[in-house]
């Protein structure tokens, strides 16, 4: 119930209150003071298309022009959505569809695109000519997983020292790395020499160089 004013006086909530248009406000909820817009929907679905008419294509209807009322119950037997999809023809363009599929696959299919045109790395795996089992496994499962992702691996044999005279075991040792990751990856060439390192190429598989 309203308390009686005085003329001229207005109505002074004890405490402050709410001040339009002040510095303050209400701080729960993150609220300070002003409304912070809605992200704008992708599609307009369902009763928030309001325009008269729709032109409805799809294969799980007849394609033609119905009353936005007619379409929205047809979708609703459907147990589906009616999307608009082409809004800037007259009529606008709806399909009848599950929405939240619709954009599962979208997204999906976007970031195929993105993984495909994604630049490959160069990724580096070195090893010693006295690497032992363990650690030469726990180096393939890495390479494998970097060719999966599309990247190359840059393997070399890193010599020290006297063990520049073990040229052949670093070979063998490139040669076994090539055969574990067969099934993911193409040798580029031959380990060869470079300074004091012995380096082998290799890349994702089908993006073998033209010989």
């Amino acid at each position: 119930m309203a308390v009686p004013q005085k003329p001229g006086g207005g109505f002074r909530p004890s405490g402050g209150g709410f001040r339009p248009g002040g510095g303050g406000g209400f701080n729960k909820g993150g609220f300070r003071g002003r409304f912070v817009p809605r992200k704008e929907a992708e599609h307009r679905i369902n009763h928030f298309i309001r325009v008269p008419q729709v032109r409805l294509v799809g294969d799980n209807v007849e394609v033609g022009i119905y009353d936005t009322p007619v379409a929205l119950k047809m979708a609703q037997e459907q147990a589906l959505d009616l999307v608009e999809i082409s809004p800037t023809v007259d009529p606008p363009v709806c399909k009848i569809i599950d929405y939240n599929k619709f954009l599962y696959d979208k997204k999906k299919k976007e970031k195929e695109m993105k993984a495909k045109s994604k630049v490959s790395e160069v990724k580096e795996i070195r090893f010693t000519p006295n690497t032992d089992d363990h650690d030469f496994d726990f180096k393939a499962k890495h390479a494998i997983e970097f060719l999966k992702d599309g990247n190359k691996v840059k393997a070399y044999v890193q010599f020290k020292g006297r063990a520049i005279q073990f040229q052949d075991r670093g070979q063998l040792l490139l040669l076994k790395f090539a055969e574990r990751l067969a099934e993911v990856g193409v040798l580029e060439n031959m380990p060869k020499m470079e300074g004091r390192r012995m380096l082998a190429m290799f890349a994702p598989k089908g993006k073998k160089k033209a010989q």
